[in-house]
């Protein structure tokens, strides 16, 4: 298959998802709609978009005006039916893409939070792979509405965590793609909003079970994209 990683900056790509959509024989483009450059290949050549975090937010279209042309491009992206999966910032630009509201969350989530699933979660091919109940890293300060017509599929005790919208479109609030090594250039970047040493030991001691979940959650989502381009 042909996959796209649409990136937010040079901290947050694709990472372990990187690694897994590349060690299954699946070739991969990262591209950035702020590089102001065309696409490798046209859209609706790509099987499965993998749509990442940042550090901006979806509502600055004033500080970053690209922001607006990536809610056009993710609209086009819902219209194709592409197999699609947003992190973080990625799930609230779709949220946003698809005409729901983001916005400051009631608190902001750095570090390891609890996220249960739904009822609609387990049940739900991509989500389902995952327990009922496990811990995930997270670095956000914003959230999103579920748009119209998707499925919430899981929720930490401050907020929203996952939809499923249609058929092919995914997005999670907590970030599965996520390294040790990515972590420690966030808290090098973030001094002021977090206790380094103690979230670093904590990560130390989570990375391992939580990369054998993004894993999982990645390695579904190809395959659920395998699927829909055999049927294409």
């Amino acid at each position: 298959m042909d996959v796209l990683a649409v990136v937010h900056g040079e901290n947050a790509k694709s990472e372990l998802f990187g690694d897994v959509v590349r060690g299954q024989g699946h070739r991969l483009d990262e591209w950035s709609l702020a590089w102001a450059t065309p696409l490798p290949l046209p859209l609706d050549s790509y099987d499965a978009v993998l749509v990442f975090g940042g550090a901006m937010h979806a509502d600055q279209d004033d500080r970053h005006p690209w922001l607006r042309e990536e809610n056009f491009f993710l609209q086009r992206l819902l219209d194709l039916g592409t197999p699609t999966l947003g992190i973080c910032l990625g799930v609230q630009l779709l949220a946003k893409a698809a005409h729901s509201w983001v916005g400051p969350a009631a608190r902001p989530e750095i570090g390891w939070v609890d996220v249960e699933l739904t009822d609609a979660g387990m049940d739900d091919p991509l989500l389902g792979l995952l327990p009922p109940r496990f811990s995930t890293f997270q670095w956000h300060s914003y959230t999103y509405g579920t748009p119209a017509g998707a499925e919430e599929l899981a929720r930490s005790s401050s907020c929203t965590q996952a939809f499923r919208l249609g058929e092919r479109v995914w997005g999670v609030q907590f970030h599965p793609e996520v390294t040790a090594s990515q972590i420690e250039q966030w808290i090098a970047e973030d001094t002021d909003e977090v206790d380094g040493d103690a979230l670093l030991a904590e990560t130390s001691e989570r990375i391992g079970e939580w990369n054998d979940l993004g894993r999982t959650l990645c390695e579904g989502f190809c395959e659920l994209a395998e699927r829909a381009a055999a049927a294409a």
